[in-house]
């Protein structure tokens, strides 16, 4: 009897290690640190890519990697002190969404792995010696953006014709600010057209600005590419179609939601590449070995329902390149 005991007794305490086990097993999963100057919502699409990513790698949220996520809500000031709360917790990786979080990261850390995606040149900004031999602790993704707003700029000047006067929304927070500027200005003065810089940090300054606009005599906007901005397409398709301004932004999404026009790559598939990234480098990879991708696919998308609405005639040659026609 007393052995029959004992068995139960034995039997019950394994019964009631197991969750334990299960949860040390979960908490002594890698983790990886999300640093985003933007929100949860917000950066539901990009979280979700980059899962897919990760899974590619063989690697699971919530089982086999853990997820540490710090969003600084539109405060780019804050992103140092939640890149560095991220490696006080020792993350394996740290995924930077776009060049501020980036900077922050690598402010923090000089050996913590971090993969980043922005629209900003990296050797311009000094993530990285170069695309195809970063060096150091971090690599990524990015679009090179400074080259295509002068693309943009050429597109939107296609577009509405009589704009001569034409507004650059820009984030000053944003370091690749700078650089984008001094492209669109040189793109601009071959075109004839003047460019008026506007500083947009918050939503408040963002409605303010869509209401300043005819008084600063701008007929059509550039959006320059940013975390904020890109967060926002919708928002700033509203404020566009109710001043009746032409726009355009990196982002489909900008005119499947009513703006006119976006010119760009595809960010949803940086985010992708950077969780496969961050699966080899739990795997053993180092950054350093990773060169920096770019994109190769830049897509122009067309919302013709809302250049007829602004009185608009779009050139037939600009909707035959067009990736996508909305009517």
């Amino acid at each position: 009897m007393s052995t029959r005991r004992d068995f139960i007794t034995r039997l019950g305490g394994a019964v009631a290690a197991w969750p334990l086990a299960a949860k040390a097993q979960q908490s002594a999963a890698p983790a990886i640190g999300w640093l985003s100057p933007g929100s949860p919502e917000r950066d539901q699409l990009r979280l979700d890519a980059f899962e897919r990513g990760l899974q590619e790698s063989s690697y699971v949220l919530g089982s086999t990697v853990r997820l540490e996520r710090r969003f600084a809500q539109d405060r780019n000031d804050h992103l140092p002190a939640l890149a560095a709360d991220l490696v006080g917790r020792q993350v394996q990786v740290i995924a930077a969404v776009g060049a501020p979080a980036a900077r922050a990261a690598k402010d923090a850390t000089p050996t913590t792995p971090i993969v980043f995606a922005s629209s900003v040149d990296p050797v311009a900004l000094g993530l990285v010696s170069s695309l195809s031999r970063p060096g150091g602790n971090i690599t990524g993704v990015t679009d090179l953006t400074v080259e295509l707003v002068p693309k943009q700029l050429e597109i939107l000047h296609e577009l509405a014709t009589g704009a001569r006067r034409i507004g650059l929304l820009v984030n000053p927070e944003n370091p690749g600010t700078e650089p984008q500027r001094s492209e669109i200005n040189r793109a601009a003065r071959a075109l004839g057209l003047e460019i008026e810089v506007l500083h947009v940090r918050s939503e408040t300054e963002l409605h303010e600005v869509f209401t300043r606009l005819p008084e600063l005599k701008i007929a059509a906007v550039v959006i320059v590419s940013d975390a904020f901005f890109n967060s926002r397409s919708d928002r700033i398709a509203e404020l566009a179609g109710t001043g009746r301004f032409p726009a355009i932004h990196n982002l489909p999404q900008f005119p499947r939601a009513g703006g006119l026009a976006s010119y760009g790559g595809g960010f949803i598939d940086a985010y992708h590449q950077i969780g496969m990234y961050a699966g080899r480098i739990l795997k053993g990879e180092k950054p350093a070995d990773l060169p920096v991708m770019q994109s190769t696919k830049f897509e122009l998308v067309i919302n013709l329902r809302t250049a007829r609405t602004l009185g608009l005639t779009v050139p037939l040659s600009l909707l035959g390149r067009a990736d996508e026609v909305i009517e």
